[in-house]
């Protein structure tokens, strides 16, 4: 993404959450953009949680910003991992084939954006090597 790009997702997804609501309760919630391409959203659940209704609102207006700026956000498919101090998207198929290939292994960083939690961001679950996220049951 573009730095314009990163700074209006930033800016519609604030303005979003300043108005975000489940069963007319305002959430508690904040975003984070992590090294310029990944955006967290979270709700403070402790008042009240995010609705299935509350959650749906959110992805269509990211599916909304998605079609806007031409740029992905919601596929979960592709695998994400540490390549030297860059990082790297590349397909599960293409991940597969670094593996067998040996310029993947069971020590490359890779991001699990199947967390959920803040805690489980905080314990380092979203940023692992392989091994320890279900990319080590999946491809080694």
């Amino acid at each position: 993404m573009s730095e314009g790009e990163r700074v209006r997702i930033v800016e519609e997804v604030d303005a979003f959450l300043e108005q975000w609501v489940a069963h007319d309760v305002p959430l508690t919630s904040a975003s984070e953009l992590r090294y310029k391409q990944f955006i967290f959203v979270a709700v403070d659940e402790r008042d009240a949680g995010a609705s299935g209704c509350s959650v749906d609102a959110l992805v269509r207006r990211m599916k909304t910003l998605q079609a806007e700026l031409g740029v992905e956000l919601l596929n979960h498919s592709p695998v994400l991992y540490r390549e030297g101090a860059g990082i790297s998207r590349v397909s599960r198929e293409c991940f597969s084939d670094l593996v067998g290939a040996g310029k993947v292994n069971h020590d490359t960083v890779v991001f699990d954006n199947t967390v959920s939690t803040v805690g489980s961001v905080r314990q380092g679950r979203w940023e692992l090597p392989a091994i320890e996220s279900w990319h080590g049951a999946a491809f080694f």
